[in-house]
C-alpha cells in the first residue's frame, strides 16, 4: 500500500481514543405486572362470574315468582275451605229435626207420635 492510501484509510476510519468511553444507550423494556396469557385467563374467569351471577339472579327471580303464585293459591284454597266449613255448618243447622217439625207445624201439618229421623246423604 502506498502512503497516500494509508493516510486516507486512517482519516476515514474513526479514531478511538483510549481515554474516551463511548456511551451506549440501552432501551429497557418495562414489563407489565400481568402477562397477556394471565389477562386472557382473568378475562375468561370474569366473564364466567358475570354469566353465573346473571343465571343466579334469573333463577332466584323465577323462584320468587313461583313462591308468590303458590302463596296466592294457598290463600285462595284456605278461603274456599272456610266457606265450605261455613256452608257445612249451615247445612247441619238447617237439617235439625226440631227445625223441620217446627216448619211442618207452622205450615199446618199434623205430626203424630212418630219419631223424626235425620236422613244422611250418601255423598257425605
Amino acid at each position: 500500500m502506498s502512503a497516500n492510501h494509508a493516510r486516507n484509510w486512517q482519516q476515514t476510519r474513526p479514531q478511538h481514543s483510549p481515554n474516551k468511553e463511548q456511551k451506549v444507550t440501552v432501551k429497557v423494556q418495562k414489563q407489565g405486572w400481568v402477562t397477556k396469557g394471565e389477562k386472557a385467563i382473568y378475562s375468561l374467569i370474569g366473564a364466567c362470574l358475570i354469566i353465573a351471577g346473571i343465571f343466579i339472579v334469573s333463577f332466584s327471580s323465577s323462584t320468587d315468582t313461583l313462591n308468590r303464585e303458590l302463596q296466592q293459591l294457598e290463600q285462595t284454597v284456605q278461603t274456599q275451605q272456610l266457606q265450605n266449613e261455613a256452608l257445612t255448618f249451615e247445612m247441619k243447622e238447617l237439617s235439625l229435626p226440631e227445625r223441620i217439625t217446627k216448619i211442618a207445624k207452622d205450615n199446618g201439618l199434623k205430626i203424630q207420635d212418630a219419631e223424626v229421623k235425620q236422613v244422611h246423604a250418601f255423598n257425605n
